[in-house]
Parts: structure tokens; C-alpha cells; sequence
């Protein structure tokens, strides 16, 4: 599995390393964590251009945590923080509130392209979106569609569906993230990359799965939203956390914070009255083994890795995510499979920003 090892470390797998740089020519290179002793450092001449010193060094993890909670203690965590966060909620756009209209009519027979449409058009902002997706090249529709009504008939039911998940989420899940360091766009790529994925992977082995997939691969992340001002609140925290470049945000999230964005974007999923079966994936998407066999918690985990590989993540810790090693026989998949929805993802999402950045 070369190619998922470059991108994910394995659990069990791979050796932990602790990236440095040259001074001097700005090499770069890895060194295995065990050679580094802890709370100290070691100095090496670069192998690259003979001339500058490389400097590594390793804080003791325990100091380190210590040192974090010391610094936090005048600060809200964990149930308390978690409760104002959730109070906080009325900030964000009622963006899933037209997801869970749009499913109730696309479960009723009696229901059809007539009410999807209409709802649509209740919400300006909406259909502006739907309308500049609609024509993106994604969707690959003959001439320009000039109306909802319009892109209702040429679409059909189902893939209106999706173009509603995905227009009614884009605002929401496009926000700059300058806690996680991300700018405007890249948490909306990752979503709807991760999105792609997981349609697919439901399309090929749980076609009952598919809309939950997709909705759950969308609002994944959507708790980063929430916890993005407390993160830039205590930077300095996580940044000496996370100093030995050998642990991941959500680690530090649930050190400094007392609980991480996956449980957070579950309780909010749970508040705006999206099934259980999404907040669950939600919640799990880091760790499906937890999730007690929850098949679309393994997806969207899956999906999360994939868009990692395809370089549509975050950006903060990418290297560091370690996919769950039994998610792959869990969900039947090969190697090829992997390869093949990571070109499928890539095509797909370059197709819908080409003209859809607006958000």
C-alpha cells in the first residue's frame, strides 16, 4: 500500500519522525523520533550542503502536558466550554434546515420535482448557489440553466437532492479558520472532497447509505467552525503542544479544550435535528472501532483519509492522520479501489469549484 503510506501513517506501521530543516539550504529531513532524546536536543552538520547546523529537539510530553493545563486552568473546558459553545450556535447559518426539508419531501412518494423546487426558491441565497452549480461543469448540462425549475428537470430528483446538500452547506463550511490556520475555501474543499468520497464508496456497497454519506461527509467538520476562536484564544498552548511535531490537533484539542471538533459537530448535528445516524458517523469519523461497527462511521472515516491523500486536507497535521487499519476489511476495499475514488474525488471537486469558489 505505497502510495496511502505516504500520506497516512499506519498505526502499528510506520516509525514516528520528527521533521527538521537546514538553516542554511532549507533541506529538509526526518529523523526518527527514538534517536532524540527526550528534553534534549541534538546538533548535526547538514548532510545537504555541508555548512549548516541542524538542530532537533524533543520536549518531555509530560512537562509539555503539565505545562498546558497549568496555563488553561483560568480558561473554560470541557462540559462547561462545550455549554457555552452550543449556546453560541445561533451564530451559524440554519443552513441544514433546508437538508432536512429536502429529505422529508424526497422520502415522500407522493412528493416530487414540483416541492424540491419550490423549496429551493423560499431561499435566495440558496438558489443563487444552486443556479452557479447547476452550471459548473460538474454537473455537465447542456446550455445554461436559467432557473430552478430549469435545473429540476434536467437534473432529476436524486441529483437534485445533492445539489441541495451541497449549495446549502457551502456558506457554512467556507469560512476562513485562522485557529486552524486555514484560509477561506480550504475547510469547503476538504468537506466536500471528503463529501465525494464517502457518495462514492455508499454508491458502490451501501446505496441506502448514499444521502447520509454525502450530508455526513459535508457537516464532518463543521464543529472546527465552532472551536476556531477558542483554538486562536489559546495558540500558545497549542503550539507548545504540539512542539515536538510528533501530535496531532485532535490530540491537543482534547487536552487544552477537553473534548475535540468530532464531539462538538456531533452535538450540533444533534441540535439542528439531523438523524442520528449522521451525528453518530460524525462523532466516530476519527475512530470508527469506537463506533461499535457503525458502517458509516468507517465511510466517512475512509472518505477523511482519501481527501487527505488526494491533498484536499486541512493542511494542519495531514501527515500525522493515521487511519484505522481495520477500515479497509471492514468495508471490503483494495488498493485499486483506493487509487481509483482518489482520481474520481480529485476530477470531481476540481470540476465543481472550477466555477463554484463564490460560496
Amino acid at each position: 500500500m505505497d502510495k496511502l503510506s505516504e500520506k497516512i501513517q499506519l498505526k502499528d506501521k510506520e516509525v514516528k519522525t520528527i521533521r527538521v530543516e537546514c538553516p542554511k539550504c532549507h533541506s529538509a529531513f526526518h529523523i526518527p523520533d527514538s534517536r532524540i532524546p527526550v528534553d534534549k536536543g541534538i546538533v548535526f552538520p547538514c548532510p545537504s550542503c555541508k555548512e549548516g547546523l541542524i538542530r532537533a529537539h524533543k520536549p518531555n510530553p509530560i512537562k509539555v502536558i503539565k505545562t498546558v493545563k497549568q496555563n488553561i486552568k483560568k480558561l473554560s473546558t470541557g462540559l462547561e466550554l462545550k455549554k457555552k459553545i452550543l449556546i453560541k450556535m445561533k451564530a451559524l447559518p440554519a443552513m441544514p434546515a433546508i437538508i432536512l426539508k429536502a429529505r422529508s419531501i424526497i422520502g415522500d412518494p407522493n412528493s416530487g420535482l414540483k416541492e424540491l423546487a419550490g423549496l429551493i426558491e423560499t431561499d435566495q441565497s440558496i438558489a443563487s448557489r444552486a443556479l452557479i452549480l447547476a452550471n459548473s461543469a460538474y454537473y455537465g448540462l447542456p446550455g445554461k440553466v436559467s432557473s430552478i425549475r430549469h435545473a429540476c428537470v434536467m437534473l432529476g430528483f436524486h441529483r437534485l437532492g445533492e445539489l441541495i446538500n451541497i449549495a446549502a452547506t457551502s456558506n457554512l463550511m467556507g469560512r476562513a479558520l485562522t485557529g486552524y490556520g486555514a484560509e477561506s475555501g480550504v475547510l469547503w474543499r476538504h468537506a466536500l472532497s471528503v463529501a465525494i468520497g464517502a457518495t462514492i464508496i455508499a454508491e458502490d456497497k451501501y446505496p441506502y447509505l448514499v444521502n447520509d454519506a454525502q450530508v455526513s461527509g459535508l457537516l464532518h467538520d463543521a464543529g472546527k467552525i465552532m472551536l476556531d476562536p477558542y483554538i486562536k484564544e489559546r495558540k500558545n498552548e497549542f503550539k507548545e503542544f504540539m512542539s515536538d511535531g510528533l501530535k496531532t490537533f485532535l490530540e491537543a484539542e482534547k487536552v487544552i479544550l477537553g473534548f475535540d471538533h468530532s464531539d462538538i459537530a456531533s452535538d450540533i448535528c444533534k441540535s439542528w435535528g439531523l438523524p442520528p445516524a449522521i451525528s453518530i458517523a460524525i462523532k466516530y469519523h476519527h475512530n470508527p472501532g469506537a463506533s461499535n461497527g457503525d458502517t458509516l462511521a468507517y465511510i466517512i472515516h475512509m472518505a477523511d483519509a482519501i481527501s487527505m491523500m488526494s491533498d484536499m486536507g486541512i493542511g494542519v497535521d495531514d501527515v500525522l492522520y493515521e487511519m484505522d487499519k481495520k477500515s479497509m476489511e471492514f468495508l471490503g476495499m483494495e488498493d485499486v479501489d483506493i487509487s481509483k475514488i482518489m482520481k474520481e474525488v480529485v476530477t470531481r471537486v476540481n470540476k465543481i469549484t472550477e466555477d463554484y469558489m463564490e460560496i
